[in-house]
């Protein structure tokens, strides 16, 4: 996988990408923020993404370009909730089976979340970086 910073030419192909998978999030304008801001202000609405968030579409984006040998296997990553939702809608679109290691007592919105989307949930550890430890010792033995 490509860890290198993208290029104007990699945006516009992402666009592309997730443009097939999710709607223009609209942009509103409100006048009582303009007038305090002492600006033209408009509100990007993330929240009318699937996820309720952007990172779907990094998601989407990086699923996407997974070679099949690595659809076929899935994919195990660690998140405390949007990305998790990300990655396991993402892989739903996919076919692509996703495993997500959570700290225990994750939000459990974001956690009912990510099981709708079809992702398998282990819990491991109190804080993310003991979740994310997790994953290096999954993918090591080969989940």
């Amino acid at each position: 996988m490509n860890l290198e910073r993208p290029t104007f030419k990699d945006i516009l192909a992402a666009r592309q990408i997730i443009s097939r998978y999710l709607p223009k999030t609209p942009l509103y304008n409100y006048p009582q923020l303009d007038q305090l801001l002492d600006a033209k202000v408009y509100v990007k609405h993330e929240n009318h993404m699937p996820t309720g968030a952007f990172k779907v579409r990094g998601g989407i984006n990086l699923i996407s370009h997974l070679p099949p040998e690595q659809r076929e296997r899935g994919v195990v990553t660690a998140s405390t909730g949007n990305h998790a939702q990300s990655i396991a809608y993402a892989c739903a679109l996919h076919g692509v089976r996703a495993t997500i290691v959570m700290p225990e007592g994750a939000n459990p919105v974001k956690v009912k979340a990510v099981r709708g989307f079809g992702a398998d949930i282990i819990f491991r550890g109190k804080i993310f970086d003991e979740s994310r430890r997790t994953v290096g010792t999954l993918i090591h033995v080969g989940l």
